[in-house]
């Protein structure tokens, strides 16, 4: 059986932020698997969260905890040629002038890719309102696709 990156992170729909003082210990765990400063999960986490599911599969991935240094990994495709289970798709966070996908150290949001809709694009990815969930972006947003290869 081939279990794809989008099997394991289906595995975590569901999963969490605790509100409060309080972390939830696997969103932690996900943060410090690369970074030892996190010491809570009220911090920007979908990174992260990409990254531990990807390092389950010794798939490449990224070391850091922003969402655009996802752009440098792997192979970059055209978003109609995405496919669920194989593809990260990068976006800029938030609305307005956002710099491009040339800045890596600007806002950013990633996730799997999930399916294509007309004006957006569906990712399954970490932090989407503070939980591990499928949500709906504007395609407008996205900066790119990247197709992970072992």
């Amino acid at each position: 059986m081939n279990v794809t990156l989008y099997d394991i992170a289906q595995r975590f729909i569901g999963q969490k932020e605790v509100p409060g003082k309080a972390s939830n210990p696997l969103i932690l765990a996900m943060l410090t698997l690369f970074a030892k400063w996190p010491t809570s999960d009220a911090v920007p986490w979908c990174s992260a969260f990409l990254t531990f599911c990807a390092w389950l599969l010794d798939l490449p991935h990224s070391t850091s905890l922003r969402a655009r240094s996802w752009l440098l990994i792997g192979k970059s495709i055209e978003l109609e040629d995405a496919a669920p289970g194989f593809d990260v798709v990068i976006l800029q966070r938030g609305s307005g002038s956002q710099p491009g996908p040339e800045v890596i150290k600007a806002p950013g949001h990633v996730g799997l890719f999930a399916g294509l809709e007309a004006k957006h694009v569906l990712l399954l990815g970490g932090n989407q309102s503070d939980t591990v969930s499928i949500a709906r972006y504007p395609r407008s947003r996205v900066l790119g696709v990247r197709r992970l290869a072992a």
